[in-house]
């Protein structure tokens, strides 16, 4: 009979390496907090290891991990996605050199296991249907294997509540609780439906209930992020629903991401994305926005089906939406996609397709890890066009101008929960400060300001959160057109003559 025994384990959540588009570094430090999410994923698991076990949590974006942390703990838990790959790799190094077990696991092992072999343990897929065998492996004496769950038959409903006693709630922007895995769509660049599968499942309500008050009775009272893979089963169709509208918008959901990609639609359905092609989806924002909830939406430049006006076309229709909040990246094939597997059979997937940057880049700035069908150069300036205009201070400044124009938040509170973090900086000196650092923008985000303020004060607290995400979206959108601009210089200093063979190739390649 085996005696369950006590153990001291050490969660690392690996740095993010390069800033991106989510990372909202100066939104973060306007707002006095270190990062905008906290580690759902790892506090999950935490809630899953024997009670007799003892769990600390250290994520490495908002505290250092110190000597004395490394003695105390019997063996790490660590593994992310793929923007933390490096670091997770370098923490895999330094456990094993103090001689501590490593466990790893999370979406980027699961997707590229061989890339984490140097780790003890890897528990690959879900792991409410693999942590019990890890467990009685640990127990029986093993300090090495691999452990993968049986794909997508995890229940959901038997997840426990996360471990929220280990977060720092003062370090986060907002934090997390998740209601479904899965999604029905077959968008071929995603690897949700790889990793989860095209069937959601779903938490119970009585589930959900049980974690939010959980978070209410631990003192919580700021914003919570719903992180489904496809909380209603669709996408921009929530539109076509007018009862869940209302009754999110009466809950107080107040944003939702949605994923256009492109405005296009025989790139939609080149990408099988046909749920967007249906249509006129910047009426369907529209509804969105008279329900009550803003939206911030993915757009993708580098689709092999693109024209050459796709530039104007995504502005265009950015513009048209009145979305501020556009996240505009690159194309890239990640590892166990549908899009990478159609790649690599053209033979246009670059060797090395899925090792992560080591150093600052993110998918804006290093994307395209393929031989596109377009020129390369014509994407790279496709894209900085775009980014050129969408976050010129004068048009991020006028969509959300806009954008409260055709939001209805009549039904918020008049005012922020007490302790809400959101409470701790005013308006005027939120909008102060972001106009005091980026002095270029100080007209037109003032003017901006004033004007929701006298139209309707119920939409003005959403206007300065639109102006203090400009502290973090100005900037980065700079920075990324800059690593562009090197793009382009180096395609301009390439001097390569390709030998008939080569274009033999090239052309079977774009024909296949």
């Amino acid at each position: 009979m085996n005696v369950p025994q006590r153990c001291n384990v050490l969660m690392l959540y690996p740095l993010f390496l390069a800033e991106s588009f989510w990372s909202f570094g100066e939104s973060c430090e306007l707002m006095g907090v270190k990062r905008p999410a906290a580690p759902l994923g790892l506090i999950t698991v935490a809630a899953m290891l024997p009670k007799d076990w003892t769990v600390r949590l250290i994520d490495c974006n908002t505290q250092a991990l110190g000597d004395e942390d490394l003695t105390w703990a019997d063996v790490v838990f660590t593994g992310g996605m793929l923007p933390q790959q490096a670091d997770t790799l370098r923490l895999i190094e330094l456990c094993r050199a103090a001689g501590k077990p490593v466990v790893v696991g999370g979406p980027d092992p699961t997707s590229s296991p061989h890339i984490y072999e140097k780790a003890d343990f890897r528990v690959l897929g879900e792991a409410e249907s693999v942590i019990d065998e890890f467990i009685a492996a640990w127990e029986s004496g093993a300090r090495a294997g691999v452990f993968t769950a049986p794909k997508f038959q995890a229940d959901v409903t038997k997840t426990p509540v996360p471990r929220f006693d280990l977060l720092k709630f003062e370090d986060y922007l907002y934090l997390g609780v998740q209601y479904s895995r899965g999604c029905p769509f077959t968008c071929e660049f995603c690897d949700i439906i790889e990793l989860y599968g095209r069937v959601p499942r779903t938490k119970t309500v009585e589930q959900m209930f049980v974690e939010l008050e959980t978070l209410y009775r631990m003192g919580y009272r700021g914003h919570l992020d719903f992180v489904d893979d496809n909380f209603i089963e669709a996408s921009v169709n929530l539109a076509d629903d007018p009862e869940l509208l209302e009754l999110m918008g009466a809950a107080n959901f107040f944003g939702i991401f949605v994923g256009i990609e492109s405005p296009d639609p025989a790139t939609l359905v080149a990408m099988r994305k046909k749920q967007n092609t249906r249509r006129n989806i910047a009426e369907s924002i529209h509804k969105i926005y008279a329900a009550g909830m803003l939206v911030t939406a993915g757009f993708i430049v580098g689709f092999d089906t693109e024209k050459v006006s796709m530039a104007e076309a995504m502005i265009d229709f950015i513009e048209e939406a009145a979305i501020p909040v556009a996240m505009v990246g690159l194309l890239y094939a990640l590892p166990n996609t549908q899009l990478t597997r159609r790649l690599e059979r053209e033979g246009r997937l670059h060797p090395g397709h899925d090792l992560a940057p080591t150093i600052g880049a993110d998918q804006c700035t290093d994307g395209i890890n393929f031989d596109p069908v377009r020129p390369l150069r014509d994407i790279l300036t496709d894209y900085k066009r775009v980014l050129e205009h969408i976050y010129s201070p004068a048009a991020y400044a006028g969509r959300v101008d806009r954008l409260m124009t055709l939001l209805d938040r009549s039904r918020q509170r008049p005012e922020l929960a007490e302790g809400d973090i959101r409470s701790r900086v005013g308006a005027m000196e939120t909008v102060h400060r972001v106009v005091t650092a980026l002095p270029e923008a100080r007209g037109p985000l003032w003017q901006t300001f004033m004007n929701c303020a006298k139209r309707d004060t119920s939409s003005a607290r959403i206007a300065v959160q639109m102006i203090a995400a400009y502290a973090h979206l100005g900037p980065f959108s700079r920075k990324v057109i800059e690593a562009i601009d090197g793009r382009l210089a180096a395609l301009d200093d390439e001097t390569v003559i390709p030998t008939a063979a080569t274009l033999d190739t090239t052309a079977a390649r774009h024909l296949a």
